[in-house]
């Protein structure tokens, strides 16, 4: 590379390389941001991305300068552990995580089992009776809660502090452990009132959010994994006029490859014998096949559905479309930071203030008293600027936010998710699987004059039922549902993308379009009414029987019940709703106008999705991308919030932030009003644990609160934080869009 100064010499560029990192230990977005710059200072670092849902960093530095092992080194100074990408056995990486989240499940078990006896008490005392546990024993029961389940919150808080900021772990640290600090040094002086409750709690709930949002995050990185998955194996590569079988890494672009029916294409090509029918549902979304002729593009992991064809190589590996999908979702999950909690944004204020009024408190009152009453007034200000009702404000409603929305269907993989819904001002919907039911079925059967409807059905089916086709599915299926008996049929002729004929009970059955039909000497095709279905957005198969034309089917992929009423309910509710689809923009625009949606986007490409998710974006928008087809995996990682129909495919669910059990479009309402309530519970959590504090701190600093009533005051603030949170359950979502 060559630049040129600002004299006019010629300079030399140095050279670079770049480092691929895994690592280990970030649990938020300020984990990777700290690592990016301690890092990015580092002599010879010209760049540094941190991807915090894949685990991954890609560093850009000056061989000479620094190497890689020198980069490890800054990121283990910086509290994390980091190894080389291409060091790591993906298997064994596998198998540490799944070690280390079974342990954190126990561990949370354990801290359940020990901070429910406490919590129980707790209650017990609120209604007037006496404890039943002894101070010591609630003291033994506390700590391992403290310091055992509580230790990464202490690393957070070293790690967060020694960066130069405050993050959670600093609250939920400093306030756990002055309350448990004071509680044991009222074990100690023989006092019966103690909060340990409050430090085990509030420890104990966080944790177990902890161990929600790392669940999500492997999930996320399973969508890639599934991605990948689908790529063919091997390829039968014609040499020398003979099929050889080769690992798909081992094609190169120029191969000539055989593709049999039923078997995925193995990469991009062009077809140089065909013709042939292609699923390309992967990236398209759409479920009837394509069909193509030689000097038409095929892709990879797409699927032969019918007659075998070859084709010429001309993308391989990381070129392919399927490795390009592949990086739009990785890339899209890495760029989605999660949501920073208030309680976090106020934290690195909060903090500071707090300590700062306690220190000020012990020397005043240190000058102008009595020492000892110094320090019992600065520990009140502690206990009661204690943030536990701080820290449960959050994620007990999340928590029964998230509870809840499992009981209506509605599978939330992180409170962030539940969190940024309440803000998104446009709905993208998919089409096919999305707005409609996901597979044809026939919609209309006309007969012509003089000929019998179950006739003709039987006559359709029997030719049919000798294919794999979709549209073939779909009659076949409207046969079985009405009790049609078919005959089988022998010396089926079928023509890609055409039609199939064939001898059924001695007569000459012709199905196929209209143009092909037309092509056997059949006369008399309505197309009046051809053009009549065709404008609904539905595929039309001509008949006809012994040389007559004896009608036509209309197949369509219906619009679901419920579409209608769910997007009209969003409008109402002040979303911008969009609908996005790989089809054309005929068949798009009809199924949109059913939905009641008027902005459409057609013929758009996996890639094109996620552009144009993130163009929306950069709009200022709020953006939640509702899907079910691999094609939309991308647009679902890219959007703020990503929305799967839970019976669509694996891959989109893994890369979606919410699930809906059920397919029900009034499904994504209930997601966003579920949302907008849990949001409002969290208001009101913040709002009363910020007024407390408010006033508590300047009360226990003028010494107006001993300890005791200080830590009397923060314990009731929890509990009412938690009881306002539980109030929850009897939310009830509206069917309508009402009560957003």
């Amino acid at each position: 590379m060559r630049g040129t100064r600002e004299d006019g010499l010629t300079m030399h560029a140095v050279p670079t390389k770049v480092a691929v990192l895994k690592i280990d230990g970030m649990t938020c977005a300020a984990c990777a941001a700290r690592i990016e710059k301690v890092v990015g200072r580092t002599d010879g670092v010209e760049s540094v991305e941190v991807n915090l849902a894949s685990e991954k960093g890609t560093v850009t530095f000056v061989p000479g300068l620094i190497d890689e092992q020198g980069i490890i080194s800054r990121i283990e100074k910086a509290g994390y552990g980091a190894r080389v990408l291409r060091d790591v056995n993906e298997e064994d990486e596998r198998l540490r995580k799944e070690r280390a989240y079974r342990r954190d499940v126990y561990t949370m078990w354990g801290s359940v089992v020990l901070t429910l006896p406490i919590v129980v008490q707790m209650f017990v005392m609120l209604f007037g009776s006496h404890a039943f546990l002894a101070n010591w024993v609630s003291w033994v029961l506390a700590t391992p809660v403290q310091f055992f389940v509580g230790w990464r919150f202490y690393r957070g808080a070293y790690h967060s502090l020694r960066g130069g900021a405050a993050n959670m772990d600093v609250l939920v640290a400093l306030g756990t452990t002055a309350a448990y600090l004071y509680s044991a040094v009222l074990t100690v002086l023989g006092h019966t009132e103690t909060y340990f409750d409050s430090s085990a709690t509030v420890i104990t709930l966080i944790f177990m959010g902890k161990l929600l949002e790392t669940r999500a995050k492997q999930q996320s990185n399973d969508a890639v994994s599934s991605l990948t998955s689908l790529a063919a194996k091997e390829a039968h590569v014609v040499r020398d006029g003979m099929e050889v079988d080769v690992p798909v890494a081992q094609l190169q672009v120029g191969d000539v490859v055989r593709v049999r029916p039923g078997e995925k294409v193995p990469a991009d090509g062009v077809i140089v014998q065909g013709p042939a029918a292609i699923d390309e549902s992967f990236l398209t979304g759409e479920p009837v096949p394509v069909n193509k002729a030689a000097g038409e593009q095929v892709y990879g992991a797409t699927v032969n559905q019918m007659s075998a064809f070859s084709m010429r190589v001309t993308r391989v590996g990381s070129d392919t479309a399927l490795a390009q999908v592949i990086r739009l979702v990785d890339q899209a999950q890495g760029s989605k930071a999660p949501v920073q909690r208030l309680a976090d944004k106020i934290s690195g204020v909060f903090v500071p203030i707090v300590l700062s009024i306690a220190v000020v408190t012990f020397l005043v009152w240190g000058f102008f008293g009595t020492w000892s009453h110094a320090l019992l007034t600065a520990v009140a200000v502690l206990v009661i600027a204690c943030p536990c009702s701080l820290g449960l404000a959050t994620p007990t409603a999340l928590m029964v936010g998230t509870g809840l929305g499992a009981e209506r269907g509605i599978l939330i993989k992180g409170g962030e998710y539940l969190e940024l819904a309440h803000q998104v001002s446009t709905i993208v919907f998919d089409k096919t699987g999305t707005i409609t039911e996901g597979k044809p079925v026939v919609t209309d059967v006309v007969v012509a004059d003089g000929v019998d409807e179950v006739t003709m059905i039987r006559f359709v089916a029997a030719l049919e039922a000798q294919s794999e086709h979709v549209l073939a599915r779909a009659v076949t299926h409207y046969a079985d549902e009405r009790g049609i008996d078919y005959p089988t049929t022998t010396g089926m002729t079928a023509i890609p993308g055409q039609g199939i004929m064939g001898m059924v009970e001695m007569h000459q059955v012709v199905v196929g379009n209209s143009q092909w039909v037309a092509g056997h000497g059949v006369s008399g095709i309505d197309q009046g009414l051809i053009a009549h279905l065709e404008e609904q957005a539905k595929t039309v198969v001509c008949v006809a029987i012994d040389g007559s034309f004896a009608g036509a089917i209309g197949i369509a992929d219906r619009v679901k019940t419920d579409a209608k009423q769910a997007v009209a309910a969003l409008v109402k509710m002040g979303i911008d709703v969009w609908m996005m689809t790989g089809d054309h923009a005929r068949t798009a625009n009809a199924v949109a106008s059913q939905a009641g949606i008027h902005q459409v986007v057609a013929g758009v490409l996996p890639g094109d999705k996620a552009e144009r998710i993130s163009a929306l974006k950069q709009q200022g928008r709020v953006v939640a991308m509702v899907g079910d087809g691999i094609n939309d995996a991308p647009a679902l990682a890219a959007a703020d919030v990503g929305i799967a129909m839970g019976t669509g495919a694996d891959i989109a669910i893994e890369a979606a932030d919410i699930a809906l059990v059920r397919s029900e479009m009034y499904g994504v309402v209930h997601a966003i009003l579920l949302s907008r309530i849990t949001m409002r519970k969290i208001r009101q959590n913040l709002f009363w644990a910020f007024v407390y504090n408010m006033l508590g701190v300047p009360l226990a600093a003028l010494g107006l609160f001993s300890p005791m009533i200080a830590g009397a005051a923060m314990a009731l603030s929890s509990v009412s934080v938690v009881s306002n949170s539980l109030l929850l359950k009897r939310a009830t979502l509206a069917m309508k869009g009402d009560d957003a």
